[in-house]
């Protein structure tokens, strides 16, 4: 039988592992959010990694497809360390993703094909359209 003591300690040894993989920008400029999730990379991160939360997305399979699934079109920031336990994450809907770093307001529309992927999966994204608003996000 396992003690509290023990357990405890896997659940810590989780949540590090988790933190460890978490994604935030590594830079300043270029920074852009996923218009499903709303994780905010770099241009480069997003290239090279993809979004962690979105991996059916193949945000890195190149450039364009960087920009059909990202945006540099967000407003606020909000670095969520423990998406489960954080009003935040729940406040702007990320309370099931990874840790990391996300956009408040997604403004964007994905491409027809990738919203009909997202429908089908039963997937909901975060980008809505300019000038609609955003209480719903």
């Amino acid at each position: 039988i396992p003690s509290c003591v023990e357990e405890e300690e896997e659940e810590v040894s989780q949540q590090l592992a988790e933190l460890a993989g978490s994604a935030a920008p590594s830079a300043l400029r270029g920074i852009r959010a996923c218009k499903r999730c709303g994780l905010l990379k770099t241009v480069e991160q997003f290239m090279t990694e993809g979004c962690e939360n979105c991996p059916f997305l193949d945000i890195a399979d190149g450039p364009e497809r960087v920009n059909a699934c990202t945006t540099a079109f967000y407003e606020g920031q909000c670095a969520v360390m423990d998406p489960r336990e954080s009003w935040a994450a729940k406040w702007i809907r990320v309370d099931g993703f990874l840790p990391g770093v996300y956009a408040i307001h997604v403004t964007g529309t994905l491409n027809r094909d990738i919203e009909e992927d997202l429908e089908n999966r039963g997937l909901r994204w975060r980008c809505k359209p300019v000038g609609s608003t955003n209480t719903d996000t």
